[in-house]
């Protein structure tokens, strides 16, 4: 398993199903074994708003997330609002 459990990472591309950005920050909640050998492996990731209320909890495959690093800064976005 590349990312541990409750550390937070962040996303490498948009996830539009979900409402969900490039470099927002998620934490990862379980890992998922791909079921066939040389298949990417998943995790579940819950995305929290600003004052820590849950959005989503969601599946996204290794590739789609990344860990954080020393050089980076956190930020704030609105969310956008669905019709």
């Amino acid at each position: 398993m590349k990312f541990q459990l409750y550390k937070q990472v962040a996303l490498t591309r948009d996830i539009p199903e979900d409402g969900l950005r490039k470099g927002d920050v998620a934490t990862v909640v379980d890992h998922h074994t791909h079921p066939e050998p040389g298949g990417e492996d998943g995790y579940s990731i819950e995305v929290f708003n600003a004052v820590g209320d849950t959005l989503v909890v969601t599946l996204v495959p290794e590739s789609a997330i990344e860990a954080l690093r020393d050089d980076q800064v956190l930020s704030v976005r609105l969310l956008a609002k669905t019709a």
